[in-house]
């Protein structure tokens, strides 16, 4: 396996309001259903006590409330210090289009944009949860990314996924969709934290309570279709059957807790315990709901000691952080010179 700051101000005139349909990037839409920011789709699903999507409900089986935005938030803050300020690993060279699935709040798009502003970004979501105020060669849209795409081929230079592992059911055929719409020479990239922590010395034990619950976790999303673990152990065979090449793999971990001795890591550590211990009913109550029949009050009664085990464990646990990015292969020269 190969291992491969602060955002400067923004002024007022290269924000822009959210477009409305005749401004949606010509180059950059999706499925026939898609529905751009502007449309009436601000509609939600209450569920013990958490707000969903209601576009095309059940697809996916987080929140989407302001508390999971904030922790979306600090999450994305995690990450960049993790990744040291980095936004991508593939090696980009002046994108011009780029796609984001699962766009979430829209942080990674609204960031991208800002640093490369010659690019058209297109973040997609199942949520409309975006800010109304975004920079200007950036635009988010309504879209479920595993119906066919409408998207032109050869069209875009990367696609950005992040955290999409406990979302698709089927990853070959959006791999797929995706090979397609990509220029040759594009890049395609996956981030995702793993489902489950691990430790390189003696000091986890074995029934680990967080362990245990990043497990049921899993175990919960593959009875609802999702194989989040598996995924993350595919993604490279996937990609090579979908026609990409040049495929590399990154892993890193983040530590659960400030018991790392470097200062850096511990405050990667202080960020994911935090982001986490925020998430375990956002997490759990649709899965173990849906998934193990569990009642809410069943659910609340585990999520005591698990929310205990996250703040006073002494464990040197991380989570695993998975990046993988492939090449659509480039034109042959004597193809371009045509």
């Amino acid at each position: 396996m190969n291992r491969d700051q602060e955002q400067p101000p923004v002024d007022a005139d290269s924000m822009l309001s959210v477009s409305t349909d005749e401004e949606v990037f010509d180059t950059l839409s999706l499925s026939a259903d898609s529905i751009s920011m502007s449309d009436e789709v601000r509609d939600y699903v209450y569920e013990n006590s958490r707000r969903y999507h209601k576009y095309q409900e059940g697809r996916y089986h987080f929140p989407n409330d302001d508390a999971e935005q904030e922790r979306e938030d600090m999450q994305h803050a995690m990450f960049m210090l993790l990744c040291d300020s980095k936004l991508h690993f593939a090696p980009l060279e002046n994108p011009r289009s780029i796609l984001d699935i699962g766009t979430g709040t829209g942080i990674w798009a609204i960031e991208m944009g800002d640093e490369y502003p010659d690019a058209e970004i297109l973040g997609i979501d199942l949520s409309p949860i975006q800010p109304l105020w975004v920079p200007r060669n950036v635009q988010f849209m309504v879209d479920n990314i595993e119906e066919e795409w409408l998207q032109p081929a050869n069209s875009l230079d990367y696609v950005h996924a992040r955290q999409m592992a406990s979302t698709i059911r089927d990853w070959p055929a959006l791999m797929g969709e995706v090979f397609k719409a990509l220029k040759p020479g594009g890049w395609f990239e996956l981030q995702d934290l793993k489902c489950g922590i691990e430790c390189d010395d003696d000091t986890m034990r074995e029934d680990d309570l967080v362990a245990e619950f990043l497990g049921k976790i899993a175990e919960a999303m593959k009875i609802l279709g999702v194989d989040c673990l598996g995924a993350l152990e595919m993604y490279e065979q996937w990609l090579r059957d979908a026609g990409f090449i040049n495929i590399k793999r990154i892993m890193l971990k983040a530590p659960l807790g400030t018991w790392p001795k470097d200062p850096q890591q511990s405050k990667i550590g202080l960020y994911s315990r935090n982001m986490m211990y925020d998430g375990l009913h956002g997490f759990a109550i649709r899965p173990f709901t849906h998934g193990y029949d569990w009642t809410p009050e069943e659910v609340e009664v585990y999520l005591v000691n698990v929310r205990k085990a996250v703040l006073r464990s002494k464990a040197h646990i991380y989570l695993p952080f998975y990046c993988v990015y492939a090449q659509k292969p480039p034109e042959p020269a004597a193809a371009r010179s045509r």
